[in-house]
């Protein structure tokens, strides 16, 4: 009798793991709202060729993250999109719930635009004006003080008397981290306030009197508002305001203006790659993962006029392109405990974002 219940058991448990397995067959998608239209147009593609279109919440990059590392099996994401490389402390959540089985896709480039409406005046800024707008201390006089700019031309009086209002991401939004990274940053540091401070505490906190306005995981509803006050600015990826050039025009950063080719050369201040992460544990039980990553990289989509091309992605230069193809194929396993580590086999590579993967 004891035996038969045991048998019972058992049996009852492998018909609820294989239906457990077998209980999707549609792709799961989450993370970063600038990869969201490019993955759309695949996850489209990737229906049309007779697979199920893929599901795509635009939870942000730090969310997507979240989500993805929470665990394997059908109940967690397949996929998370990403608008900056996994951070460490992500990796090491990854690690905790047994996500260690990961493929690192870097399949395009993208550019941060800091834009506002087409009937404003053209603006050429530095970052370290940006920073000066936007920043909740800044250096007046040598000093460190609380904000007091109200309008651009307080900073430079050759912009225009428009009042400072920035329209920003949340902080689980990737985008919102490089900015931070790649203007914050770097604008605080060119106004000498670390030089004064000793450190970089607060080079990255938003002024809090109302003139930065946090919108959620929402481009679309920037570009509404910015087209409502052209003297708001907003920060989001280059496909935004590719599909929006009609409403938006982007100030030019360091006399940069974002396009595809200062993109991909990196020309452009605030141009970064572009990441999925897929989960190797679901690929050939979710039906179409791998399929889906090898259409995201291929030429029909990432090529000269590929259909992501079209949309605003830049290529990544051919050396890069041609190793995370063969990732794909191959399905290479991504380090994610090196990861955790802060290591990563391109951080010494010398490419203009290799000190912030895995940082």
């Amino acid at each position: 009798m004891k035996k038969s219940i045991l048998t019972f058991l058992a049996l009852a448990v492998s018909v609820l793991f294989s239906a457990e397995t077998f209980a999707r067959d549609q792709i799961n998608i989450v993370g970063s709202s600038t990869v969201y239209p490019y993955g759309t147009v695949n996850a489209q593609r990737l229906g049309e060729s007779g697979f199920k279109t893929p599901t795509y919440n635009p939870t942000g990059t730090g969310g997507g993250m979240k989500l993805f590392c929470a665990g394997v099996g059908v109940e967690h994401p397949d996929i998370t999109g990403a608008s900056r490389p996994m951070k460490s402390k992500e990796a090491k959540l990854c690690v905790e719930n047994g996500v260690t089985n990961v493929v690192e896709v870097m399949w395009a480039n993208d550019g941060i635009t800091f834009s506002h409406s087409n009937a404003a005046e053209k603006m050429d800024l530095t970052r370290a004006e940006i920073w000066t707008a936007m920043a909740a201390k800044v250096v007046v006089d040598g000093e460190v003080v609380e904000n007091p700019y109200t309008k651009w031309n307080e900073i430079n009086s050759s912009l225009p008397a428009y009042k400072i209002e920035v329209l920003v991401a949340p902080p689980t939004s990737g985008t919102r981290d490089a900015f931070d990274g790649n203007v914050m940053e770097k604008g605080c540091a060119a106004m000498g306030y670390e030089d004064i401070t000793g450190g970089d505490d607060g080079c990255t906190d938003y002024r809090e009197d109302g003139r930065i306005i946090e919108m959620g995981e929402n481009d679309t509803l920037i570009v509404q508002k910015l087209v409502e006050d052209k003297e708001r600015f907003g920060y989001f990826g280059y496909s935004y305001l590719k599909d929006n050039g009609d409403k938006l025009q982007p100030a030019s950063l360091e006399g940069v203006d974002p396009s595809e080719e200062s993109i991909a050369a990196y020309e452009y201040p605030v141009a970064r790659p572009l990441f999925i992460y897929l989960k190797k544990d679901h690929i050939g039980v979710v039906p179409g993962i791998q399929e889906f990553a090898q259409m995201m990289v291929s030429d029909e989509a990432i090529g000269s006029n590929g259909y992501l091309t079209k949309i605003g992605a830049a290529p990544m230069v051919s050396e890069l392109l041609s190793r995370t193809r063969s990732d794909v194929d191959t399905l290479a396993a991504f380090d994610v405990v090196a990861c955790a580590d802060k290591k990563h086999p391109l951080k010494d590579a010398g490419y203009a974002f290799s000190g912030k993967l895995c940082k």
